[in-house]
C-alpha cells in the first residue's frame, strides 16, 4: 500500500490507459509521478505506446507537466481538453507523432464519472454544432487520429453528443494526507477536481489507483468525515514531502481555504487596452449574478469588481469547483480564496451544463458573420477550449472578449477617448472562423443574449448575424472598425459611444449606479 513513486510508475505497463488528476498549472497535480515516468522512459525505453489522458491541460506552458511526455513511443495516443500549455508535446501533436482528441474540460469530468457508474458514455448537449461535433471535427487534432469516440444519437426527438467510455486502467491522483491504509483527506489542495470520479472509475474497471500525498499518518488517525476518497478505492501511496499547490504556490492557507485573507484595500491595475475590455464587460454584469470568468483579459473582472466596490454584489465561479470568493488569476487561476464551497470539478459542470450561469465573460481568438467564435485553433500550434464549450452552451448572458485586432496593435487614451497608434497586423473579424467554439447561430434558440466586446467597438448577435452596437469616442466607424473586418455587420440605427470612463484611469465610479434594476448606469 505505501511505496515510492517508482514503485508507482512500475506498476505502468505498455500500451496503459493512464488518466492523470489535477489541473492546469499544477492544481492538485501529481508532478512527482510525471517527472519519474518521463525519466523511467529515457532510461529503459518504458512503458509505452500508452494511452494518456488528463480532464484539463497540465503544464507552464514551457518544459513542466504533459510536455515532459513529449518522447517519441512513450504515447501512441492522448485525450484532453487543452493542449496549449504542453508545448512539447503540442508539437509531436502536430508532426501527426501520435494520435490525439480535444475535448470539452466538463465532457471529460463527467465522462469519469459515468465511466465510474459503468455507463457506456456521456450522454450531453455540450458539443453540438462545435468542432467535437463529428460532422466537423469529432475532436480529432490531427490526421493520424482516425476513430470516432463521439456520434451524434437521436432521443425523444432530440440530437444529443454521445462521448464514447474511454478505456483506464491507471488512475493517478493527488491528496494531502494518507493513512497507513489509504484513506486520503485534501487539507492542503487549491481544487478537489475529478479525484474521487476517477478512483471509483479504475478501481471499478478492474485498473489500478496511485495516490500521491504531502504526507503520511497512521492508521485511523484522519477524522472520518476529511475522508474524501476511501483506502479500499487505492492500491498504492508514495509521499512527495515537497509537493506544491500549484507549479506557482507552494503552499497558501487561502487556497486551501484553511483561512480566509485579510482585508485589504483593492490595488488598482494599469489603464490598458485589456482593463478597458474587461471593464466593459463588466459593465453586462448585474447585481446577484453568477458569474464564470475565463482566462486572459476576463480574469480581470474580478479586480475590477473590487476596484469599484462591488465585488460581494456578485458570485464568481471557476469550472474546477470553486464557487464564490475570489479567483486566482494569472499562473494560479484555476484556484481560488475566500470561497463559499469547493465542488469536486463533476458537480461544478453539472451546474454549468444545466444553465446554472447567469453570465460569462470569455475570450474569443476570431469571430465570424453567424457569430460564430473560435477559442482554440488559431494558429499552428494544437490548443484546445478547456472548460469553453461547457460554460458557454447554456449560460443566459455570454461576452466574448478580445483585442480587435492581433499583431502589433497600439493604441493610447487620451481624454477619454480611445486612439489608434499602430493597427494589429491580423483580423479577427472573418467571413468563416477555423474552428467553431461556439455556435452563434444555435444561441437565439437557446435564449442567449450575446456580446462582442473590443477595446473599440461592441457588437451584439442579432437574427441577421453581428450588430455594431458601440463605438468609442474617438474612433470612425468607417476608417477604425468596418475596414478591418472580413466581413459587414450591421450597424445599429441607435448606434452609441461607449462610456468615457472606460478610458480614463482610477476607478469609474460604478457603485452607485449597480442596482438590481439593471446593468451599472
Amino acid at each position: 500500500m505505501i511505496g515510492t513513486v517508482g514503485e508507482a510508475v512500475a506498476l505502468v505497463r505498455d500500451g496503459a490507459a493512464v488518466w492523470v488528476g489535477g489541473s492546469g498549472a499544477g492544481h492538485g497535480v501529481p508532478q512527482a509521478f510525471i517527472d519519474e515516468l518521463a525519466a523511467r522512459f529515457e532510461q529503459a525505453g518504458r512503458p509505452r505506446d500508452l494511452t494518456t489522458v488528463r480532464v484539463v491541460g497540465i503544464g507552464d506552458f514551457a518544459d513542466t507537466g504533459f510536455s515532459q511526455l513529449a518522447l517519441p513511443g512513450l504515447a501512441r495516443r492522448t485525450i484532453g481538453s487543452n493542449i496549449g500549455n504542453e508545448p512539447r508535446l503540442g508539437a509531436l501533436v502536430r508532426q501527426g507523432a501520435l494520435e490525439a482528441y480535444s475535448l470539452p474540460q466538463g465532457v471529460l469530468s463527467a465522462l469519469c464519472r459515468d465511466m465510474a457508474a459503468g455507463r457506456p458514455g456521456h450522454i450531453t448537449h455540450v458539443g453540438l454544432g462545435t468542432y467535437v461535433d463529428p460532422r466537423q471535427t469529432g475532436g480529432r487534432q490531427n490526421e493520424r487520429t482516425t476513430e470516432d469516440i463521439v456520434e451524434v444519437i437521436e432521443l425523444g426527438g432530440r440530437e444529443w453528443l454521445f462521448y464514447h467510455a474511454l478505456p483506464i486502467d491507471v488512475a493517478v491522483i493527488r491528496a494531502t494526507t494518507a493513512d497507513e491504509d489509504g484513506n486520503l483527506t485534501f487539507e492542503h489542495e487549491p481544487i478537489l477536481g475529478d479525484s474521487l470520479a476517477l478512483a471509483m472509475a479504475a478501481h471499478n474497471a478492474g485498473g489500478t489507483v496511485i495516490a500521491q500525498v504531502e504526507r503520511l499518518a497512521a492508521r485511523r488517525t484522519l477524522r472520518p468525515r476529511d475522508v474524501r476518497i476511501p483506502g479500499a478505492l487505492v492500491d498504492l501511496v508514495y509521499a512527495d514531502p515537497v509537493q506544491r499547490q500549484t507549479y506557482l504556490t507552494a503552499h497558501s492557507p487561502y487556497y486551501a481555504g484553511e483561512l480566509r485573507a485579510p482585508a485589504a484595500a483593492p490595488a488598482a491595475t494599469p489603464l490598458d487596452i485589456r482593463k478597458v475590455i474587461a471593464r466593459r464587460s463588466f459593465m453586462e454584469f448585474r447585481p446577484g449574478d453568477i458569474c464564470n470568468l475565463g482566462f486572459g483579459i476576463s480574469q480581470q473582472i474580478g479586480s475590477i469588481a473590487a476596484e469599484e466596490g462591488v465585488a460581494d454584489a456578485l458570485t464568481l465561479t471557476v469550472e474546477q469547483g470553486i464557487f464564490g470568493g475570489v479567483p486566482a488569476f494569472g499562473g494560479d487561476g484555476g484556484a481560488g480564496r475566500d470561497y463559499q464551497a469547493r465542488l469536486e470539478q463533476p458537480s461544478m459542470f453539472d451546474f454549468y451544463d444545466g444553465g446554472g450561469l447567469d453570465i460569462a465573460s470569455l475570450s474569443f481568438a476570431q469571430v465570424d458573420r453567424f457569430g460564430n467564435v473560435n477559442v482554440h485553433a488559431f494558429d499552428e500550434r494544437p490548443r484546445g477550449p478547456g472548460g469553453f464549450i461547457n460554460i458557454s452552451t447554456r449560460t443566459r448572458r455570454l461576452c466574448f472578449v478580445g483585442a480587435f485586432t492581433a499583431g502589433g496593435l497600439r493604441v493610447s487614451f487620451e481624454d477619454g477617448a480611445l486612439r489608434i497608434l499602430q493597427e494589429g497586423r491580423e483580423r479577427k473579424f472573418v467571413d468563416a472562423v477555423n474552428e467553431i467554439s461556439f455556435n452563434g447561430e444555435l444561441a437565439p434558440g437557446k435564449g442567449q443574449s450575446v456580446r462582442y466586446i473590443t477595446e473599440r467597438a461592441v457588437f451584439e448577435l442579432a437574427p441577421e448575424g453581428l450588430r455594431l452596437i458601440e463605438v468609442a469616442p474617438g474612433i470612425d466607424v468607417e476608417r477604425d472598425v468596418l475596414a478591418h473586418m472580413g466581413i459587414k455587420p450591421t450597424v445599429s440605427d441607435s448606434l452609441t459611444m461607449m462610456d468615457f470612463r472606460l478610458f480614463a484611469p482610477g476607478p469609474m465610479g460604478l457603485a452607485a449606479g449597480f442596482t438590481a434594476a439593471g446593468r451599472p448606469a
